[in-house]
C-alpha cells in the first residue's frame, strides 16, 4: 500500500437532517482518517458526556445513528458546535482552508483541486445544500463530476468520494 503524506482534514456537517447520513459520515470519516467531524445547525449527533439534550432524544438518535456508523460513533472524534460561522473563523485562524462540497457553476471539479495541508470540508443539508451565505464564506467550492442522468448524490456518499479524493491528492 502506498503511504501518503497525511493532511489534516476535518468535516463540517451543517444542517443534515438524517441520523443515518450522520452515522454514515462518521463511519466514512473514520475510514479516511478525518481528524474530526463537527456537527452544526440542526444536524443530529450521538450522545456524549455533558450532552444537555433530552435523554430520550439522545438515546433515540444514538441508536439510529449506530446502525449506519457501525461503531464509528464511538471512535470518530466529533464535536457539536453551536455557531457554524464562528467555527469557520476558528478553523481559518488555525490555518484551514474551507472547501464547500456543492453543485455550483463556480465549483472546481474535485479531481482538479490540490488541497492544502489543512482542509475543512463543509457539507450542507440534503435538500438545499450549502446556503448562499455559507457558500460565499468558502475559500473554494468543490464539485464531483457526474456523468449519468442523475445530477446529485446522497450527502454521505458525496462526502465519501470527496474524502477519498482529498486524502489521495
Amino acid at each position: 500500500m502506498n503511504v501518503r503524506r497525511q493532511r489534516s482534514i476535518v468535516v463540517i456537517a451543517h444542517n443534515l437532517r438524517s441520523v443515518h447520513n450522520v452515522g454514515s459520515l462518521l463511519r466514512t470519516g473514520e475510514v479516511f482518517a478525518a481528524d474530526k467531524v463537527y456537527v452544526t445547525g440542526f444536524t443530529p449527533y450521538p450522545a456524549y458526556p455533558g450532552d444537555e439534550r433530552d435523554a430520550k432524544l439522545q438515546a433515540q438518535q444514538t441508536r439510529q445513528m449506530a446502525k449506519a456508523a457501525a461503531g464509528a460513533q464511538l471512535t470518530m472524534p466529533f464535536e457539536r458546535h453551536p455557531d457554524v460561522h464562528a467555527l469557520l473563523g476558528s478553523l481559518r485562524r488555525a490555518g484551514y482552508a474551507v472547501a464547500g462540497l456543492e453543485i455550483d457553476p463556480d465549483a472546481v471539479a474535485l479531481g482538479d483541486y490540490q488541497p492544502r495541508d489543512k482542509l475543512a470540508l463543509l457539507l450542507g443539508d440534503e435538500v438545499q445544500g450549502i446556503d448562499s451565505v455559507l457558500r460565499d464564506s468558502c475559500d473554494v467550492l468543490l464539485q464531483i463530476p457526474m456523468f449519468g442522468q442523475k445530477h446529485s448524490l446522497n450527502v454521505s456518499v458525496a462526502a465519501g468520494i470527496a474524502l477519498y479524493a482529498l486524502r489521495m491528492a
